[in-house]
């Protein structure tokens, strides 16, 4: 029956996880909860910047989504094969230094493109993590217990979520208390909290130099030995997603494949002047864009050099499906998780501190047992249906709708926060399901690239579109007041739920495929259709 019988019990001879296994994984969570207070603080700093530096809600959706997210993703990918060839345990020492310190310089932005910037920096330090996080945690837990420890990882999301949030608020208090008028260098609030936050990330890293490196696939019993040349086939990789140098590699690969390149390139030029003369909003399209263009030629790239790879993952529906399904998912949950605050301190009209505080409690309470429980709940759905993890990812879709309606419809408070918990637990619920799905349709050695392109659909789908999305329709549907634009933030975030129908058509798919794809994978992995 293999290692996932009917009752989900470990096969005798089986490797198992050991204390070691789940010291990593607590270092692991420390990391990711780091990772989550850098990136998201800047939403409970989002009303202070924007009055500071002069933005609409459409700036702000953009540097909370893809100022970050395309960066993210982009650089996810030759750094998700970096994972797959090098020491993953050096790679996210050096990312968490890089995005520690990309965050403390965002304290000291005095305008949107420098601020921008720094967010861009943050993005690709970031990248390092999940890949080199993911690839570490399936080599030191079996496959029966793999989602339940990647539930435990992703756990790391909600609580630094949360914690950002209160950390952000307070230091925001106490800085303009103390420095009313602007502080040494003339920081004030939310830019002290920046650096507040980014410093402590440098000593962390090197707490994760000192873990020990696993031997790649040996839980899996499949050897999968590293790449003789990591930084040059890292070059390369990284060579495939950077414009112009993009259209060099498409020309190596010859002319049909140099005028398929041309071809997108022009194509989503033209959709990304389209979007920005309907929007007004050039550093968003521009980004996501330039996103979609990379990853075209990246993905291009890979079938040319790594057809298995390219089969297992691209040329793979109920991958493809089970990615974009979450990754809608993913939209409303980083909209929710970037505009809750300054939803509730600007139409409430809540105290700064109080929602920071139970907004922060609930975030990170409510992600926590819903990535937990959900991890376990798909483990045990697992054991008794291959695709039963799917069923947990729908859930995540449809459950969060009617506390999302209610908690951003009504004028009560208490009803608010508790509708917020109620939508980030169930969303939550999810991750776990989705990520170790992902992870099972391929080979161990492409688990580092295939968590660099689930990733993708969180970040260019989800993040890059969610906070941006919800801040573009809150400016249209706002009015002016006394001469300025005051955005609709109750419309902005209730058209996320536009997006389920979307999500449960793709998941209803991938529950079909799931299955079969898995049963498959070394027949097309080695070019056999079957």
């Amino acid at each position: 029956m293999g290692e996932d019988d009917t009752n989900g019990a470990p096969v005798p001879g089986e490797p198992k996880a050991t204390g070691y296994s789940w010291y990593v994984l607590s270092v692991l969570v420390v990391v990711y909860i780091l990772n989550f207070i850098d990136r998201q603080v800047i939403s409970i700093l989002a009303v202070d910047i924007k009055a500071d530096l002069g933005l609409t809600d459409a700036d702000m959706g953009f540097l909370g989504g893809a100022a970050f997210a395309v960066f993210y993703a982009l650089f996810g990918i030759p750094l998700g094969r970096l994972a797959d060839n090098w020491s993953r345990v050096k790679l996210l020492s050096v990312g968490l230094a890089l995005w520690s310190t990309m965050t403390a310089l965002s304290g000291f932005a005095r305008n949107q493109v420098s601020l921008s910037f720094a967010r861009m920096g943050v993005g690709v330090g970031e990248a390092t993590a999940s890949p080199t996080a993911y690839s570490l945690i399936s080599d030191y837990f079996p496959k029966r217990q793999r989602a339940t420890a990647l539930a435990i990882y992703s756990s790391g999301l909600y609580l630094g979520g949360g914690v950002s949030l209160f950390i952000g608020a307070l230091i925001v208090k106490a800085w303009n208390e103390g420095f009313p008028g602007g502080g040494p260098l003339g920081l004030v609030g939310w830019q002290a909290a920046f650096l507040a936050v980014g410093i402590p990330g440098l000593i962390v890293a090197l707490w994760v130099s000192t873990l020990r490196e696993p031997v790649r696939g040996a839980m899996d019993g499949v050897a999968s030995p590293s790449s003789p040349t990591p930084f040059r086939e890292f070059v390369r990789d990284l060579s495939t997603i950077v414009p112009p140098f993009t259209l060099v590699g498409a020309a190596q690969r010859g002319a049909a494949a140099f005028a398929i390149n041309i071809g997108f390139a022009v194509a989503i030029a033209g959709f990304a002047w389209w979007m920005i003369k309907l929007t007004g909003n050039f550093p968003q399209w521009t980004a996501v864009g330039l996103g979609y263009y990379a990853v075209f030629s990246w993905a291009c790239t890979l079938r040319a050099r790594d057809p298995a790879t390219f089969r297992l993952i691209w040329g793979t529906p109920a991958f493809i499906c089970t990615t974009l399904g979450y990754g809608m998912v993913s939209l409303a949950a980083y909209a929710i998780a970037f505009w809750s605050a300054p939803y509730a301190e600007t139409v409430l009209h809540l105290p700064k501190q109080e929602l920071a505080f139970i907004l922060g409690a609930n975030g990170a309470l409510a992600g926590f047992v819903g990535v937990i429980v959900g991890g376990r709940v798909a483990d045990h759905l697992r054991t008794r249906n291959p695709a039963g993890r799917i069923l947990m990812i729908i859930f995540g879709v449809v459950a969060p709708v009617i506390p999302i309606w209610i908690g951003y419809t009504t004028e009560n408070g208490t009803l608010f926060y508790a509708m917020n918990f109620l939508a980030g637990m169930f969303g939550a619920a999810a991750l776990g399901a989705a990520a170790a799905t992902t992870q099972d349709l391929v080979l161990p050695r492409m688990r580092g690239t295939a968590t660099a392109a689930f990733f993708l659909g969180t970040t260019l789908v989800g993040l890059s579109f969610g906070p941006y999305m919800v801040g573009q329709i809150s400016d249209l549907a706002g009015t002016m007041v006394d001469g300025k634009p005051v955005g609709d933030l109750r419309t902005g975030i209730l058209s996320l739920i536009g997006v389920a129908p979307i999500a449960l058509c793709l998941l209803l798919y991938a529950y079909r495929a799931v299955p079969d794809a898995e049963a498959t994978i070394a027949e097309r992995a080695a070019g056999d259709p079957a």
